[in-house]
């Protein structure tokens, strides 16, 4: 199952854990990353809480927890080597997997159509 958030980001459920990243859109409007800044697997986040820091050479953005749960992973890939999230975003440029609370929060989020109108 693949969801959309308004904050740009890309929920994808398997099971019970979530990857999440954000979306094409986004890393298209913040142009080159340089710098990530991720959660640390065992960190609690709560629905809005912020997860992860990015910075590009235009600015600087927060990346938000879609969902409340526990971080069971993060992409030390992109902390290395941001620039992979500019070319692979809803690949290899995932951010974290978090393992839900509530798997039915994923009910609040958009699906791919809502979101391609909310950018559209």
């Amino acid at each position: 199952m693949l969801k959309f958030t308004e904050d740009h980001e890309w929920v994808k459920l398997e099971g019970d854990v979530a990857t999440v990243g954000i979306t094409a859109h986004a890393a298209e409007q913040l142009g080159d990353l340089v710098f990530v800044e991720l959660p640390e697997a065992g960190t609690t986040l709560e629905t809005g809480s912020t997860a992860a820091t990015i910075e590009s050479v235009k600015a600087a953005s927060e990346v938000y927890a879609p969902v409340n749960g526990e971080i069971v992973e993060a992409n030390d890939a992109i902390v290395d080597d941001p620039s992979i999230v500019n070319s692979d975003p809803g690949g290899e440029g995932w951010f974290f997997k978090i393992k839900l609370s509530d798997p039915s929060e994923m009910d609040g989020l958009m699906d791919e159509a809502a979101y391609n109108e909310l950018v559209g």
